[in-house]
């Protein structure tokens, strides 16, 4: 199943994609009698009505059906708290980013994921703009990431349980202002500037995804070929990261973990190739779907 959040009438209502229309999960509780809080995504995971959501999609009624086509797609889950990120989580991603790049030296891997937060203040629609202030930065980046949402809390979660924990994934781009990045000497500030983290197009669950490591990733430029890998190539798979991070701190339900960015991004090319207004990047999973955003000046 596929879940999305749109716009209707002004308001963000959340869907269930079935085909080519998406239905209404809140006018279809309302018909079914089903009671509870339908009115956002966020509130279906933390209520843990997922699986009531399916059922309510086996036998929609036609008048809580809307065709997908030309329906305003947002983000299609607004976490509770700021966006849990993982740095430099693919071996030539680490590579490229060492002085001298691919003729550097001995390959250091990170021996722990490095976590960093984004705003929520950046989260943005599947087709949004992107804002770039040219007065702020000369230096904006791309980078495709895997999401994975957090369906149910915890604290402690070991690897081999982290996959009860996860309702679905969805596709990110990860976009940094390089040089606030260096700049401020953290990572915060340079991938926390609003619109800069596009989400979607919708969250594909668990059971129709199935196996993720069989994922390619891959984003274009202005239709050029910028970033292609697998996410079996990550040095931290999504186990691993969900234990690490919960080592100690609660996971809630809603969190989105981005969870890395492979090979490609501008900063490394010779020369480096980073993003202008009028650009378009299109940010593809496999099995999930793409995100098409265009760059625009602030």
């Amino acid at each position: 199943m596929k879940y999305v959040t749109f716009n209707a009438e002004g308001r963000a209502l959340a869907g269930a994609v079935l085909g080519d229309q998406v239905l209404d999960l809140a006018a279809a509780a309302r018909r079914a009698g089903v009671t509870g809080d339908w009115s956002s995504m966020l509130a279906i995971v933390r209520a843990g009505a997922l699986p009531a959501a399916r059922r309510l999609a086996t036998a929609p009624a036609a008048a809580d059906l809307r065709p997908l086509k030309g329906l305003p797609l947002l983000a299609p889950i607004t976490p509770p708290r700021n966006i849990f990120c993982v740095g430099r989580n693919y071996a030539e991603h680490v590579r490229e980013g060492m002085p001298g790049g691919a003729q550097a030296g001995e390959l250091k891997l990170p021996e722990v994921p490095q976590f960093f937060t984004k705003a929520t203040h950046a989260l943005n629609a599947p087709d949004g703009d992107v804002r770039i202030d040219a007065q702020l930065t000369r230096r904006f980046d791309y980078e495709v990431e895997l999401a994975a949402i957090i369906g149910k809390g915890g604290r402690d979660i070991p690897a081999a349980r982290a996959f009860e924990h996860i309702c679905g994934y969805a596709v990110c781009n990860d976009f940094t202002a390089r040089d606030l990045q260096r700049r401020h000497e953290q990572w915060f500030k340079g991938k926390s500037l609003d619109t800069s983290f596009p989400l979607g197009p919708w969250i594909v669950d668990t059971e129709e995804l199935g196996d993720i490591t069989t994922l390619e990733l891959s984003l274009t430029v202005n239709g050029q070929p910028r970033q292609r890998a697998h996410v079996s190539q990550m040095i931290f798979d999504v186990p691993k990261i969900v234990a690490s991070l919960s080592a100690g701190l609660t996971l809630e339900p809603g969190d989105v973990i981005a969870t890395g960015t492979p090979s490609g991004v501008g900063f490394a090319m010779n020369p480096p190739q980073y993003l202008v207004p009028g650009d378009v990047v299109v940010t593809r999973i496999d099995r999930i779907g793409s995100l098409t955003n265009r760059m625009v000046a602030a």
